[in-house]
């Protein structure tokens, strides 16, 4: 029996506390390909009128499904996963970075698939407007 069996509606997922630096943001544009500047550049970001460079939303987007993943304990149960981006996340050029905490609900239950909606805050701001997961229970 899984161990997901008995899982409802209005279970939370443990959240997950990330910190994205200017190399995090280097490794994941050599691992992606996706060396726009805006991710490496404050006088490009500037220019476009951001304050710092932003992190890949793929970047984002994909350390935001961890809550889930680590909840189920295996990816393959991730049956769909949608993102809706509300604000792209600063990352200033310092020691500290930028801080990005996830969290999970499951939202809904149905015929051994859970919805889950994920929440992404750095700082106080929202980053993702709607994240949702559909899981496979069984």
């Amino acid at each position: 029996m899984s161990e997901l069996a008995g899982v409802e509606v209005g279970t939370e997922l443990p959240p997950i506390t990330v910190t994205l630096t200017r190399a995090s943001l280097v490794r994941y544009a050599g691992a992606s390909g996706d060396f726009n500047p805006i991710h490496y550049s404050d006088h490009f970001a500037r220019a476009l009128g951001l304050e710092t460079c932003i992190a890949h939303g793929m970047l984002t987007m994909g350390t935001a499904l961890r809550v889930v993943t680590d909840w189920c304990g295996d990816p393959a149960r991730v049956l769909s996963y949608g993102v809706r981006f509300a604000k792209p996340v600063p990352v200033p050029d310092d020691a500290e970075g930028a801080s990005v905490t996830f969290a999970g609900r499951v939202t809904k239950v149905s015929d051994a698939v859970a919805t889950v909606t994920i929440d992404a805050l750095c700082g106080e701001e929202k980053v993702l407007a709607a994240a949702t997961a559909e899981v496979a229970l069984a």
